[in-house]
């Protein structure tokens, strides 16, 4: 029967107080009743409209309609047909801008919660689900893929699936990407991560990690190797600073480096390697993502206290609301339209660490307003003059984005970037090379977990099709 109560279910969530101060994951995700509750809500509209949201394409209406039947195993199969990480994407996709901004139900009243439901099923299959996958007979074909974060880990397996020999090439030690060193533990648990990985190590998928492309190996080589086709899902790690003076002073990260030191280093351990704020006043610059990852993490980490420093309103932060409400309940201040404009520092020649630079004291802001909309249609920010003020902060972070990293342009002959040092590609994901496809944030910037996976998906679509015409 229906369900045609206007409000989703709730996703219930670890107290406030409590998880402000743990690693452990926020949202503890629907039970088989809710599920299927939420699941009565869709309408199974004969258009689908939900479906043309979804950058992957996963038949929505469909694998609702299993969680109805009480089939979690064949909703799982219904997703992973199209979804090569469907335990990611319930959790951190933005669903709420793309299949759910779709649903008929959002109309008259709350979108069915597809992203919760997703979430939902990926989790019922990995904990009671036995069966592995089934590799497929080889197509004799070999393909490299450069990167293992979404965009890397779409198109191997969806390459894996049609009998390809898929190698993917990841400089860091782990595989993931920006599932294991740029998103927290407590958003998107790195045994999740690790799950997925195996999975498409099941299908054949080999993974190199430690492998440099650009420096252990180049593009050229890979050919060299037998590859014929190559995949650049590399993504965009190299972090933007916004040129203002005190940036080079010890307490001042990069939300990137902040992250990894914390995600993939587990710089939160008391016994860890690598060096990490463990308390103070940290502020955070920047409104996205990103930048709720790194100010929650912060004050698990032991800040007294942290703020998020943005310099429009909070109409026009870029994070997702339900990133944004999380933070607010766990007491993270955001100073709106406010603009940094130095980082002050003082001297300790006595600290060993980096007497030269010196250290993070506070930095120096200018107040905002909000005038005639720019390119992208967002109200541009005005100084306020004369309304400077300094904030006493130990830490900034700073979280205005990344580029792409230029290694791979400048060892590969022939490959084409725009200004911002994106590989420039055409609606296939072929880049001016023959035969060298990318995707995910190394052509676009930084941009979503979903975004990168169609890209991977359209290019593995695309490898096919140049390797059997």
């Amino acid at each position: 029967m229906a369900n045609m109560t206007l409000k989703r279910n709730v996703m219930p969530t670890q107290d406030a107080q409590v998880r402000a101060r743990n690693f452990d994951e926020v949202a503890l995700g629907y039970d088989e009743q809710t599920a299927i509750d939420e699941a009565n809500r869709c309408l199974n509209c004969k258009t689908k409209p939900c479906v043309t949201g979804c950058p992957v394409n996963i038949h929505i209406p469909e694998f609702i309609q299993k969680i109805k039947e009480g089939d979690f195993e064949g909703a799982y199969q219904i997703i992973n047909r199209s979804s090569s990480l469907p335990a990611v994407c319930g959790r951190v996709c933005p669903q709420e801008t793309q299949c759910e901004s779709k649903c008929v139900r959002g109309i008259k009243g709350e979108s069915v919660g597809i992203g919760r439901l997703e979430r939902f099923v990926a989790d019922w299959h990995n904990t009671f689900s036995t069966e592995q996958p089934v590799a497929p007979a080889p197509n004799g074909h070999k393909v490299a893929i450069v990167g293992s974060g979404p965009s890397g880990l779409t198109c191997a397996g969806d390459l894996a699936k049609l009998g390809y020999a898929v190698t993917v090439f990841e400089a860091l030690h782990t595989a993931g990407g920006v599932l294991v060193y740029g998103i927290p533990e407590f958003r998107l648990p790195k045994a999740i991560v690790a799950r997925e990985v195996e999975t498409l190590k099941s299908l054949g998928v080999k993974i190199e990690t430690n492998v440099v492309i650009g420096k252990t190996l180049t593009v050229d080589e890979l050919f060299d190797m037998g590859y014929e086709a190559v995949f650049i899902g590399s993504g965009a790690g190299l972090p933007n600073f916004m040129g203002i003076p005190g940036e080079g002073l010890c307490g001042v990260y990069s939300a990137n480096e902040f992250l990894t030191r914390s995600n993939l280093m587990k710089g939160y351990r008391a016994d860890a390697d690598t060096p990490m704020m463990k308390g103070g006043r940290v502020a955070v610059v920047g409104g996205g993502n990103v930048a709720m990852d790194a100010a929650r993490t912060a004050l698990r980490l032991g800040a007294d206290k942290v703020y998020i420093v943005y310099r429009r309103s909070m109409e026009e932060l870029p994070a997702r609301r339900e990133e944004v409400e999380h933070a607010e309940e766990e007491g993270i201040e955001f100073c709106l339209l406010c603009n940094p404009t130095e980082i002050l520092g003082y001297q300790n020649p006595n600290d060993p660490r980096d007497p030269k630079n010196g250290f993070v004291r506070g930095m120096r802001c200018v107040r905002m307003e909000l005038g005639e909309p720019d390119a992208k249609g967002r109200r541009r920010p005005v100084e306020i003059p004369n309304s400077a003020f300094e904030m006493e902060v130990d830490t900034v972070i700073m979280s205005i984005g990344t580029s792409p990293n230029p290694l791979i342009k400048s060892t590969t002959g022939g490959l084409e970037v725009n200004s911002r040092g994106g590989i420039i590609v055409n609606e296939d994901g072929l880049t001016s090379r023959t035969a060298v496809y990318a995707g995910g944030d190394a052509v676009t910037g930084a941009a979503t977990v979903i975004s990168a996976m169609g890209a991977g998906k359209t290019a593995a679509r695309a490898i096919d099709e140049y390797l059997n015409r």
